[in-house]
């Protein structure tokens, strides 16, 4: 089918009517002999313009002619009155187009053109009638039965820039690998999180120069980082920066369907007989290796993977993917349909397999997510009786069951992970409930005296984010239902006294041991089901304690998702699920701020003028500049930046277009900020009632905005998106917004309706408990 065909984008029912289907030749003769006769009538179920092509229309009756007399006149005199009535119909026309009136109702309607959609839509659409839950599941052990993919993508060739960075102040010649490496380093901020931090700067630089070094080879000049200055090598990327920048609409579109076709090649798998979108077809390119907090391995090299060192998994009967790297060829070549990923290798940094495997709006991943929120849910069933268990051994003579009775409650109670050994010149030292150290604990950190119950927990958790919690175990929220925070205090206690602050805590119980043990428990336990059970049933709890409230019936679908993320919040804070504020969020809390103060000062304003019109005083009221010739000079610096890059052909030219832009941007932000802060005023002078009118508004206004502000603030150091992505069973929220009449939408972005698309189907009354464990 040839590119402009466009049946594509036709529906199949008008497919259908496009295509009739081919009559029998007896059926030909007796159709035309009595479709003169019988004639269908559409006018009730169809449009105006559709014509029935398959019948014979009936002939023509002639129009009797009559004269002014009343007899039957000439051709001649019919026809001058036609042209009469013609052009009187014609001006009546003309005239409601000139006074801007709306054509009449019986006027011939417009046919309605069917939406065009990009390629990318129309798979994705496609992609949608699979419904996974309901087909048959591949045989047992197997995760398919048929797969073929187009393998992995490789970044382009390093094409080396010529320009040389300065060794103890002199300009020094490097082959195009050496350049390639002193690029990632020119790359980095020096003010950013690894440069510019002064406890990861030495480690980043320090990792960098060994590798850096091997590469160079040891008779090479460069010995000694404080004598290297990478900064030609700087400036050089950031005028590369502003010559991307100066890329024009005709470039940037031809630059996304370069980047569609490498997406329709690579992005996409075929798995019995279903299309399935792959999550990361390109393959990581080379550079500094970044990790995370304080990483121990930050600022080495990561290597260019090659095809040599991959491996490619299809089933047996599907064609080979060519390597799109000229000269080489892949490693090895399997079919094991008992692994969902479709490519793997091993990066040189931790030595660790990388995948390529299908996204995460694909069957692999919906089966897994739905298995494991039914497994937590399981849990609702059997949390009684575990808990039960391991409070009755909180106070066990035996030491390490009263430990491991500790680990189940912190576990449970603090969604702590089970943790493990870590070797720390390989990874960073990120901790978990039985690698916990004395000098993670800090007993009464608010000097109350020996009534305090408190414990500080400060450590480094998973991605080296930073857990830092004081846990009171003898408020209601440990004690209450017999929590027996007290005894978990006491516990604590005794399992730190006499030892060094670098001795762990839990010094008789090991993660094999409680691994184990959770698995004894029941089947396929660990510590990330009791994460998930504990988030879903809390975000469940929370959500319907708001309901209850009185006023909920009356609150708005916005101020409802208020109400959800605060329940949200709750659980994030839970599953110690933080993020590091960004300036960017610093400055844009910082710029709503300040337009609330505005809204304010303004509604101060308003009230003012009020208070004049109601007292007859003679002062006069500001009234809203005119800002016509600004606004014409930042129409006219757009349009004139525009034509710049346009025009732009050389490297000087295209920065000077990309600077006249961004001032161009700049003088629209400042004609905004001065639109906002007379949008209150009027351009003659109000009446009382639109004053206060507007007053009004600028009440409402004013408490969105702080609405908003504090939805921010609170969460600007928790991160909402990691519960509800991996944590929270979705079916909980997809239940509340129906129940609520609250639009998925509000709560869900598109990326997590794709995802658990599988999860839309639940009715508003369905509820996160044992019953649904049974679905597998």
């Amino acid at each position: 089918m040839s590119d402009s065909d466009d049946s594509d984008d036709v529906p199949l029912n008008m497919l259908a009517a496009k295509k009739p289907a081919a009559a029998r030749p007896d059926e030909v003769v007796s159709s035309s002999r009595t479709a003169s006769k019988k004639r269908p009538n559409y006018a009730d179920d169809s449009d105006e313009d559709f014509v029935d092509e398959g019948a014979t229309p009936p002939p023509k009756k002639k129009k009797a002619k009559r004269s002014s007399n009343g007899e039957q006149s000439s051709n001649g005199a019919s026809s001058k009155v036609k042209k009469e009535k013609s052009a009187k119909v014609k001006k009546e026309k003309s005239a409601k187009k000139k006074n801007g009136d709306k054509p009449a109702a019986a006027d011939k309607k417009k046919p309605k053109e069917l939406k065009k959609m990009e390629k990318v839509e129309r798979i994705a659409h496609a992609m949608q009638a699979y419904l996974w839950w309901n087909a048959e599941d591949p045989p047992e052990g197997c995760q398919w039965t048929k797969m073929s993919h187009a393998g992995v993508s490789f970044p382009e060739a390093y094409e080396p820039h010529g320009v040389k960075m300065l060794y103890d102040g002199k300009e020094v010649d490097l082959s195009p690998e050496e350049e390639e490496a002193a690029t990632f380093f020119a790359a980095m901020d020096p003010e950013g999180m690894h440069l510019g931090n002064p406890k990861t700067a030495p480690i980043f630089i320090k990792n960098f120069m060994a590798d850096f070094r091997a590469i160079l080879g040891k008779k090479h000049v460069i010995k000694d980082f404080k004598k290297c200055d990478f900064t030609p090598i700087t400036n050089h990327l950031n005028e590369q920066k502003l010559v991307k920048k100066a890329i024009t609409d005709g470039e940037r579109k031809r630059n996304k369907s370069e980047k569609d076709k490498v997406m329709f090649k690579y992005g996409y798998a075929l798995v019995d007989g279903h299309l399935e979108k792959v999550g990361n077809y390109n393959m990581e390119p080379p550079g500094a290796f970044r990790g995370r907090g304080e990483h121990p391995k930050m600022g080495k090299l990561k290597q260019r993977v090659l095809p040599e060192q991959v491996s490619i998994n299809v089933s047996e009967d599907a064609p080979v993917p060519m390597c799109n790297v000229p000269g080489h060829s892949w490693g090895e070549l399997r079919h094991d349909p008992t692994v969902q990923w479709l490519c793997t290798w091993t990066e040189n940094i931790n030595g660790q397999n990388k995948y390529m495997q299908l996204a995460a709006q694909s069957s692999f991943k919906g089966k897994s997510d739905r298995s494991k929120y039914n497994k937590a849910a399981k849990l609702c069933g059997n949390i009684d009786k575990i808990r039960k268990d391991y409070k009755k051994n909180l106070r066990a003579k035996d030491s390490k069951l009263r430990q491991l009775a500790t680990a189940m409650w912190v576990i449970d109670r603090l969604a702590l992970r089970v943790g493990g050994e870590k070797d720390t010149d390989e990874e960073a030292d990120t901790v978990g409930c039985c690698s916990l150290r004395v000098e993670h604990l800090k007993f009464d950190p608010n000097n109350e005296g020996d009534d305090s119950l408190e414990i500080e927990l400060e450590f480094l958790g998973k991605d080296s984010m930073l857990f830092k919690q004081t846990i009171d175990f003898g408020s209601a929220l440990y004690t209450e239902n017999n929590g027996m925070g007290e005894q978990v205090y006491k516990n604590f206690k005794t399992f730190c006294r006499g030892k060094k602050k670098s001795e762990d805590v839990f010094s008789d119980l090991t993660p094999p041991e409680l691994n184990k043990h959770l698995k004894g428990i029941m089947d396929g336990l660990t510590a990330k089901v009791f994460r998930t059970y504990n988030a879903s049933k809390t975000l469940q709890d929370e959500l319907m304690k708001v309901e209850q409230s009185s006023g909920w019936r009356s609150l708005t679908a916005a101020e409802k998702v208020t109400k959800y993320n605060d329940a949200n919040r709750e659980v994030a804070i839970l599953c110690n699920h933080q993020r590091s504020v960004s300036k960017a969020q610093e400055t844009a809390l910082e710029g709503l701020g300040s337009k609330l103060q505005t809204l304010k000062d303004q509604k101060k304003e308003l009230k003012k003028m009020l208070k004049t019109l109601t007292g007859g005083a003679d002062k006069k009221i500001r009234l809203k500049g005119d800002l016509t010739a600004k606004t014409e000079k930042v129409n006219q610096a757009i349009e004139k930046a525009k034509k710049k890059k346009e025009k732009a052909k050389t490297k000087e030219e295209k920065i000077a277009a990309t600077e006249a832009d961004v001032k161009a941007k700049e003088m629209k932000k400042a004609l905004a900020e001065s639109k906002f802060k007379s949008q209150h005023l009027w351009a003659k002078e109000p009446t009382k009632e639109q004053v206060m009118k507007r007053i009004a508004q600028w009440s409402d206004k004013i408490k969105k905005m702080e609405v908003n502000i504090k939805h921010k603030d609170d969460n600007k150091e928790v991160s909402l998106g990691t519960s509800k992505l991996n944590y929270m069973d979705p079916r909980i929220s997809v239940a509340w917004c129906k129940r609520n009449e609250v639009p998925i939408e509000k709560v869900f972005s598109k990326t997590l309706r794709d995802k658990f698309n599988w999860s839309m189907a639940v009715p508003p009354a369905w509820e996160f408990n044992e019953t649904i464990a049974e679905q597998g």
